[in-house]
Parts: C-alpha cells; sequence; structure tokens
C-alpha cells in the first residue's frame, strides 16, 4: 500500500522502519528541527526529530510544515496519491483536511488501552499512577484528542521496577507489529472500527519539570510510581544535605515507616530505605547535582548520606515548562 508517515520522537522509529520494509512510504512529514544545546551562530544547534534522521537513512523525502492549519500539509498529502497516513507522536491535532486528504484517512499508534491516557505522556503518566498494565491501541484519528474509534489492541503488564523510559522502548515495537496488522485488515477489508466509550476516558497532560518534585507526604506507592514515571524526563529530584539530588530505581518495599516521612530508616545494597506515608521506598540509585550517578551503598560509603538524613522537596521549584 502507498502511505504517508508522521511521527516525530524515537517511539515512532520502529514504526517508520517497518513501515518502510513493507509499504510503499511516499512521504514522511515530522516536526521542524529545534534548537538544543550550545554552539553555532545562535549558540544553539538545530536538532533534527528522530523520525526525519530514520527517514534520511532509508532514503525517504521528508517534509517539515510549521503547522497542520495552513493547507500546505493537506497539499503535500494529496500529491503523493496515497492511500492511508499512518501518524505515531507527530506532535500535533489534525483538522478535518488533513485527516480527509487521503482515501483511507489517517491511522493512529498510540501507547495506551483508549480511552485511558489520551494526551502526549500516556506512558509516563500510567507508570506515575502506578497501572499494572498498558499497551498500544491503533485507531482512526479524528479531529478529537485520541478520541477516534479502535481498530485493535495489544496489551501488555507494567513491570513491578519498570521506567517509562524502558516502557516506552518495549511498546515501541509492539506498536509497529500493531500498525502492521491494522494496515492488513484495512486492506483485506475487514477491520472493525469499535468506538471509544468517552464516559471512561482519563487525560495523560504533557510532562512538567515540576512533576519531578518528590513530596515524601504522598503515599509510598505512588512516590515509587512517580520516581519511575519520571525517568528519564525530567527526573525525580529532591533535597538532601542542602543539596539537589535526583532518584533513581525506586521499588515500595515490605517495610514498615515508624519515622518522620522522607527520613532515612536503612541503606543496603537494595538502596536507600525512605520512611513515607504508609510504607517505605527504596531507591536504588542517586545522583548529587554536578556529580556521577551512584548506588546508595556508594554514596553512603562516600558520606554523602546516613541512616536517620531527610529528603525533603527541592529548596526552589523547578521551572514548570516542558524544556
Amino acid at each position: 500500500m502507498r502511505v504517508v508517515f508522521m511521527g516525530s520522537p524515537e517511539f515512532a522509529v520502529p514504526c517508520l522502519r517497518a513501515l518502510a520494509a513493507n509499504h510503499d512510504v511516499a512521504l514522511v512529514v515530522t516536526q521542524p528541527d529545534k534548537p538544543a544545546g550550545r554552539g553555532g551562530e545562535n549558540g544553539r544547534v538545530a536538532r533534527a526529530p528522530a523520525v526525519k534522521v530514520a527517514a534520511q537513512e532509508l532514503g525517504l523525502p521528508v517534509f517539515q510544515p510549521v503547522s497542520a492549519k495552513t493547507g500546505d500539509l493537506e497539499k503535500a498529502l494529496k500529491e503523493t496519491k496515497a492511500e492511508l497516513a499512518v501518524v505515531v507522536a507527530y506532535g500535533k491535532i489534525l483538522p478535518r483536511a488533513v485527516l480527509d486528504a487521503l482515501p483511507r484517512g489517517c491511522i493512529n499508534v498510540h501507547a495506551s488501552l483508549l480511552p485511558k491516557y489520551r494526551g502526549a505522556a500516556p506512558v509516563q503518566r500510567a507508570v506515575m499512577a502506578g497501572e499494572i498494565e498498558t499497551g498500544i491501541a491503533i485507531m482512526q484519528l479524528d479531529e478529537g484528542m485520541d478520541t477516534g474509534p479502535v481498530i485493535l489492541e495489544r496489551v501488555v503488564p507494567i513491570l513491578p521496577e519498570e521506567t517509562s523510559g524502558e516502557l516506552l522502548a518495549r511498546l515501541a515495537p509492539m506498536g509497529a507489529d500493531g500498525m502492521l496488522e491494522a494496515i492488513r485488515q484495512l486492506a483485506a477489508g475487514t477491520a472493525v472500527r469499535t468506538p471509544q466509550d468517552h464516559a471512561h476516558a482519563t487525560h495523560a497532560p504533557m510532562l512538567k519539570k515540576s512533576d519531578g518534585i518528590i513530596d515524601f507526604t504522598r503515599p509510598a506507592d505512588l512516590i515509587a510510581a512517580q520516581i519511575r514515571g519520571v525517568d528519564p524526563w525530567p527526573g525525580a529530584q529532591a533535597q538532601l544535605r542542602g543539596q539537589l539530588v535526583k532518584l533513581f530505581r525506586a521499588r515500595l518495599t515490605d517495610g514498615t515507616a515508624g519515622r518522620a516521612p522522607g527520613t532515612v530508616i536503612d541503606i543496603n545494597a537494595d538502596g536507600l530505605h525512605i520512611s513515607c506515608v504508609g510504607g517505605v521506598v527504596a531507591v536504588r540509585e542517586l545522583q548529587i547535582a554536578g556529580r556521577k550517578r551512584m548506588t546508595a551503598k556508594e554514596l553512603a560509603a562516600g558520606r554523602g548520606v546516613a541512616v536517620g538524613d531527610k529528603l525533603t522537596r527541592p529548596l526552589e521549584t523547578p521551572n514548570s515548562g516542558d524544556a
């Protein structure tokens, strides 16, 4: 089938590669390059989206419109003479004119079990909420935010100590497989589009830097889930001995709190055991600002932390923006 691919981040790359290996990709549409890091005449270097890099490696034509609403995207899609557009984390809501530009419209690969976790950060929000399962949904796009009818879903468990980054990496190839199956069904005329139950919808907004702030007066299970959910970005942050510290590899233990929230009650090979409301969270790895990431035992051996220390909210709230 002749198709157009629309996507931007690393999560979308396995879908692009699978599509290119099995179908005729007429055009790849992705976000414009964005400034990142330092260097260049204006002090910042433009960074291409992961999908653009992969498309160039595959020798596919790339289009990077600034907006989906000017008519340029609709025109570009029609000129390809493609049948279908596949959209994976493109980053913009598409207007009706774009959705209708191709005969079979647009299908989307979404990393949640819809209607739960509609929005920009479904994997991160599912992990942060302590969900025990998630999956991939392939849906027909409409003008809403992930509101279209679902063609198929694949369900997977969320592993007990899995971070959002690890889960995204695990879901990406599953999304590619589901995408290919959905296209097979569309081509065969067997695809069933099941409307979502909007009454059970939840929203998964884009993460902010402030989502990484850890408040140890919250329930222990949600603190452990939050630390995993904001890994790798924006990272879980707390204050320790007057310094900003990032927390990694958290899990809920069988321990009993018994001390004020945030108090370190033990340090062993399992990590830094921190008293929280209703339980104890073990944090295996930490990173003091300006230093390398290390295990809790390594930090304790260097006298950077000890039993009885207390972790608190950072003294200064990180910028609430997303970059």
